[in-house]
């Protein structure tokens, strides 16, 4: 069978089975394919396999349509279909040879926790929580990337793993080869692209709930909090924007929203920036949807706009430009992107994954092009990112979004974990999840601050407009009445706190209200603990943004596993509850309850510790104490209900704020550099204007910042046409500096 093998860099293979080749009988290639890693061969491709396959389009007539509400809002569908050959393809399976000892990360996020695939079965398409992406990372000097759109299942099983691609024409996938993991990853980058720089404010606190009801009540919120002195960037309007019955409507109702304009303006005073969700899926008495109806423009047998062709990408801006752009929103919240996942949402009880899988799949076949099943977000992404770019260049891009498939860390969007549940075990896995997504090369990730689903089966609580007070398997949070638990606002901080160290901090969810005086007031112990890590997520922003700007220029990650740093440490291979925040900090949330149960019952004679493994190689400084540890050893760290443990590397160099409102007030300039002694260290504090894209024309600056151990001295050099003045004031955490 005729192959194509092409080194595009030392590091970097790509294999491509081109269609021509393919035999329409289908065909086994055994010959295997050895990738070398410093002449030592780290991979295997041992077979390669094609069954034919012929795929269909169906059709109906639009009379056939029937509506339906749904998890994710009014679904359009019909039963009434005729299946019609559209082009014959194969299913492929690629099989590779690995090594005894690596471990098998990435790939995405998901729901389960899993953070090492070996002898696992992952099932790789889009549904809320699930976040597909066919990037294989390892600590064996390889990872592997599948060049396809198409839903497929990962397998492995002894020394073999298995990509079986559901549908192709033409196959191709890459091999990257590399030391290390941060080396794999820029390869990635290589391929796909880069990520967007996202603006200042988008790395502050996003406050969101489902959902405000007016504009006159989006004001009042951020007016309290900048009366209560809480530090804020950003509000949400989440769902239900639009008029009674018009679901996916990109015009706000008028009763409830009478001067979109005017409402985003008085946010602005308040120097909060405003967010607003939209949907691709319209209401058929929506006029949205009679002019993509009218154009033809939709999705086959759906309601769902077609996001693959650019006339309809283009039309989906103009809506989305029209009033919810031209009134000032600096942000997309793109919900349900991917839009065929309510045959996964629904019913008593959870299906077993090969059947989630199969009913995703099949019900997306009967509207989209089977090639193209897993990448619905990633084209909806790149045609707002398009589109905003020429329109609106004084405003960075920020798209908050709930899937997204390879490459779409270039698109300006912010990836999060979907409506997850309210329960301590949720909350362990998603820091896994986290961390995985770093793994898989999505810098900004983020999620439900408290879990999306608060509630179980106290259906009057209930959120999203819910009637039915029917069970589903989906909606099974630990917390009938919400913040009136003292359970759920343990919780909730330790959320909360977990959320201050992630990319982005935000807060969100239904069942029961999420601002912070929600849960109290000054001087009691849940609103404290709230408010004091949101303020120390301000104190960090000159670090955050530094991590983002080293995301979009040098690839780097900002949620990175405890394997990217410390590759030697033989214990760190099995930790997926810590992880470090940039070069610096390393954060263990904690995730098991110490003060309340659900029902606000009390824990007594709880120990408020958490186990914590240092890595060994350097020493570790404890974040709220300054005390110094040696690295190599698991401590029972204190963590009481006000803080979490948080560790800094010996040699960081952390630039921090002033205690700050908002992320423009101090232009993003820190009032001083704090440096924690023991061995040499360096950091690059990066500089701009903080929106725009006149960072792109070169309009900032990295300002280096070194530490010499030996002389006890820091410098500071600027280079860069951004105007800043140095030195930044300077103190030393550990042996004081020598006069």
């Amino acid at each position: 069978m005729n192959r194509r093998i092409e080194n595009l860099r030392e590091d970097i293979t790509c294999v491509t089975y081109p269609a021509a080749a393919i035999p329409s009988e289908g065909q086994r290639d055994p010959e295997a394919v050895d990738f070398l890693w410093e002449g030592q061969r780290v991979l295997s491709q041992s077979a390669v396999s094609f069954t034919p396959i012929t795929v269909y389009r169906y059709e109906t007539g639009a009379s056939a349509f029937r509506k339906k509400q749904t998890a994710n809002g009014e679904v359009a569908y019909t039963e009434e279909l005729a299946e019609v050959p559209a082009y014959e393809a194969f299913s492929a399976a690629i099989e590779f040879r690995i090594g005894p000892d690596e471990l098998l990360l990435g790939m995405g996020q998901y729901e389960d926790g899993v953070y090492d695939y070996r002898s696992r079965t992952e099932y790789l398409y889009e549904s809320n929580m699930r976040i597909a992406i066919p990037f294989l990372i390892t600590t064996g000097h390889y990872a592997i990337l599948i060049d396809s759109e198409s839903s497929m299942i990962f397998s492995s099983e002894g020394d073999r793993i298995r990509f079986t691609i559901d549908c192709v024409r033409e196959l191709k996938y890459y091999v990257f080869t590399g030391k290390t993991i941060p080396d794999l990853l820029r390869c990635y980058y290589h391929i796909t692209g880069l990520p967007s720089l996202l603006p200042r404010w988008a790395f502050g606190y996003i406050q969101s709930k489902e959902r405000y009801r007016s504009g006159a009540e989006l004001e009042e919120v951020a007016a309290t909090f900048r009366q209560k002195g809480i530090p804020i960037d950003c509000i949400v309007q989440d769902w239900f924007s639009w008029e009674d019955g018009l679901w996916g409507e990109k015009k706000f109702d008028k009763k409830r929203f009478p001067d979109l304009p005017a409402t985003v303006r008085k946010l602005h005073e308040d120097h909060v920036h405003f967010m607003v969700s939209i949907w691709p899926n319209m209401s058929t008495d929506s006029s949205n949807y009679s002019e993509f109806a009218a154009e033809k423009l939709l999705l086959p047998n759906s309601n769902l706009y077609d996001v693959y062709r650019e006339e309809a990408r283009d039309l989906y801006w103009e809506q989305t430009r029209e009033e919810i752009m031209n009134s000032g929103s600096d942000a997309l919240w793109c919900d349900n992107a991917e839009p065929f996942s309510d045959a996964d949402w629904s019913g008593e009880k959870r299906r077993p994954e090969e059947e989630r899988y199969r009913l995703v799949r099949d019900m997306s076949r009967k509207s989209m092009d089977w090639e193209k099943l897993n990448s619905y977000g990633l084209y909806h992404a790149k045609g707002i990112y398009e589109h905003w770019r020429r329109d609106l260049p004084g405003k960075r891009v920020v798209n908050l979004t709930r899937s997204g498939y390879t490459g779409i860390q270039q698109y300006g969007t912010i990836l999060w974990s979907g409506d997850i549940c309210a329960t301590y075990e949720t909350l362990r896995k998603q820091i896994t999840e986290g961390i995985k997504m770093g793994l898989t090369g999505m810098p900004y990730w983020t999620l439900d601050i408290g879990g999306f689903f608060a509630v179980n089966d106290k259906y009057e609580n209930r959120g999203c407009n819910d009637q039915s007070h029917q069970p589903v398997w989906f909606w099974h949070g630990d917390y009938n009445d919400g913040v009136d638990d003292l359970g759920y606002r343990e919780l909730y901080v330790r959320w909360l706190e977990f959320g201050t160290f992630l990319p982005i901090f935000r807060s969100h969810g239904t069942d029961t209200p999420r601002e912070p005086w929600r849960f109290g007031s000054e001087g009691e112990p849940f609103y404290d603990a709230i408010v004091s890590h949101i303020r120390l997520r301000y104190r960090l922003l000159p670090y955050l943004y530094s991590l983002g700007a080293a995301a979009h220029r040098d690839g780097d990650t900002i949620m990175r596993s405890l394997l990217m740093d410390f590759p030697d440490d033989e214990e760190v291979r099995g930790i997926s509850d810590e992880y470090l925040l940039g070069p610096a900090l390393l954060v263990a949330p904690v995730y098991t309850p110490m003060y309340y149960r659900p029902d606000s019952v009390k824990i007594e004679d709880s120990e408020k510790t958490r186990r914590v493994y240092l890595p060994k190689g350097c020493g570790w400084y404890d974040l709220h104490t300054g005390m110094r540890y040696e690295g190599g050893c698991y401590l029972q760290a204190d963590a009481p209900l006000d803080r979490i443990p948080v560790y800094v590397r010996e040699g960081s160099i952390l630039p921090l704020s002033s205690d700050i409102e908002y992320a423009g007030e101090a232009d993003g300039l820190p009032d001083r550099i704090r440096v924690y002694t023991g061995c040499d260290g360096q950091f690059t504090l990066y500089l701009d204007d903080g929106d725009g894209y006149s960072c792109e024309e070169g309009q900032y600056c990295r300002v280096t910042l070194s530490y010499s151990e030996q002389a006890h001295t820091l410098t500071q050099s600027v280079t860069g046409s951004y105007p800043v003045k140095v030195p930044f004031p300077t103190e030393y955490i550990g042996s004081s500096p020598e006069k």
